[in-house]
C-alpha cells in the first residue's frame, strides 16, 4: 500500500514543542503556565484550550527548579493491609485534590524511611503525612529530619511520639466505653484477643481498659484473661477463631471477649459457635474499627468506630494550616472521639 502523503504531528514533549503547537512564544506559554499576571484573557484562554486538546502536562520537576510550588503532599503508609489505613488514605487523598494538591505514596517498612523520606524532600513535596505505627526510634528521627528541613508533617494514629504533629484516634477512651458497656451488662470477667500483644496501641487500649475496671472497683490480674501466647497471629479470622476455643475450653471462661479488631472479633464468634455456645447467651463479643464486615456475622457485632471522616478531614486541616506559616514552638495534639456501636453480639451476662 502506498504511504500517506500527509505529515504526522510532532509528539508534544517539552513546553517548547508545545509552544510551537499553538503558535506563541516559549516565554508567553511559560507564564500562562506558571499563572504569572499582565497576560490577555484570549492568551490564557488560547493556551488552555490548547492543553485541553492535546491533553499535554507541563514537567511539575522543571516548575519547582523555577520557584513554583508543586501542590504535592507526600504520603507514607505503615502498609496497605488492613482497611482502615486504606480508607484513611483514600480520604485523605480525595480531600487534598479537592483543595488542588497531588499525593505522591509510599510504603514504610522498617529500615527504609530514610530512603522514602530523602525521595520525599528531592520531589519537593510540600509535608508529609504519616499514617499508621510505626517503630518509634526511626519515625521519630523522620520527623526531625523534616523539622531540620522545614518541611511540614503530620502523623496519623502513632499517638506520642517526641516532637510529632498527631492526629490520633483516642484508643484508650474506645477501649474504656466499650468495657462500661459490657460492665453495665453485669459482666465481670473479660477475656483478651490480641489486644495484650498489640505492637503499638496496646498501650492505649490496656489504659482503657484500667481505667474502666478502676472504676468500678475490679482489678486487672483477676477480671481478664489472656491466651494471646497459645496461638501465633497470622490471619486474624483464624487467629479469633483459635483463641476463641481455647477460652470455651476454660474451666471459668470468661462472660465477655473484647477483640483488637473486628477480623478478630468475627473469628471469635465462629469459634464459640463451632463449641456449641449461643452469643450473646453464654458470652458477649465486641471488636474495634467498625468495619463493614462487622455487620455480616450473626449475630451482628458490637464495636468501636473510629470516625475515619473526622479524623482525617481534621489531618487535612492541620496539614495545610502548616503551609507557608512557620512551624509552632509546641506540637500539634489532637484526638478524635470514637463511638461505641451496640449491636447483637453482647447482652446481659447468662443467670446462673
Amino acid at each position: 500500500m502506498p504511504k500517506s502523503s500527509k505529515l504526522q504531528p510532532s509528539p508534544i514533549r517539552s513546553t517548547a514543542d508545545f509552544a510551537r503547537h499553538v503558535g506563541l512564544a516559549r516565554t508567553t506559554v511559560s507564564r500562562v503556565l506558571n499563572g504569572q499576571p499582565g497576560l490577555k484573557q484570549k492568551t490564557i484562554d488560547r493556551v488552555q484550550r490548547a492543553l485541553a486538546e492535546t491533553g499535554f502536562t507541563p514537567n511539575a520537576h522543571a516548575l519547582h527548579l523555577k520557584g513554583k510550588r508543586t501542590t504535592m503532599v507526600g504520603i507514607c503508609m505503615e502498609d496497605l493491609l488492613t482497611p482502615p489505613a486504606v480508607r484513611k488514605l483514600a480520604t485523605l487523598q480525595r480531600l487534598l485534590r479537592d483543595r488542588g494538591f497531588s499525593s505522591l505514596i509510599e510504603v514504610f517498612t522498617p529500615g527504609t524511611g530514610r530512603e522514602v523520606v530523602r525521595h520525599f524532600l528531592s520531589m519537593r513535596v510540600e509535608a508529609v503525612v504519616f499514617i499508621g505505627h510505626f517503630h518509634r526510634e526511626e519515625i521519630e528521627a523522620r520527623i526531625g529530619e523534616l523539622i531540620n528541613h522545614g518541611t511540614p508533617h503530620l502523623v496519623i494514629d502513632h499517638f506520642g511520639l517526641k516532637n510529632a504533629n498527631t492526629i490520633s484516634l483516642d484508643r484508650a477512651a474506645g477501649m474504656e466505653e466499650l468495657l462500661r458497656h459490657l460492665l453495665d451488662l453485669g459482666h465481670r470477667s473479660f477475656g483478651l484477643l490480641g489486644v495484650a500483644k498489640a505492637p503499638v496501641s496496646r498501650h492505649d487500649r490496656l489504659t482503657g481498659i484500667h481505667a474502666a475496671l478502676r472504676a468500678r472497683g475490679l482489678d486487672f490480674g483477676t477480671s481478664t484473661l489472656v491466651l494471646d501466647h497459645l496461638h501465633e497471629r497470622r490471619v486474624d479470622f483464624d487467629y479469633g477463631l483459635k483463641l476463641a476455643a481455647s477460652f470455651a475450653q476454660q474451666p471459668q471462661p470468661p462472660t465477655a471477649l473484647l477483640a483488637l479488631n473486628d477480623e478478630i472479633g468475627i473469628g471469635a464468634l465462629r469459634g464459640l459457635q463451632e463449641a456449641g455456645m449461643k452469643i450473646p447467651r453464654d458470652m458477649s463479643v465486641t471488636g474495634f474499627n467498625n468495619q463493614p464486615v462487622s455487620l455480616m456475622s450473626a449475630p451482628a457485632l458490637t464495636t468501636i468506630d473510629q470516625n475515619i471522616e473526622d479524623t482525617v478531614a481534621a489531618a487535612a486541616e492541620v496539614v495545610l494550616a502548616q503551609l507557608g506559616s512557620p512551624p509552632g514552638s509546641k506540637p500539634i495534639i489532637r484526638l478524635i472521639s470514637p463511638r461505641l456501636v451496640v449491636r447483637e453480639s453482647t447482652g446481659p451476662v447468662r443467670k446462673a
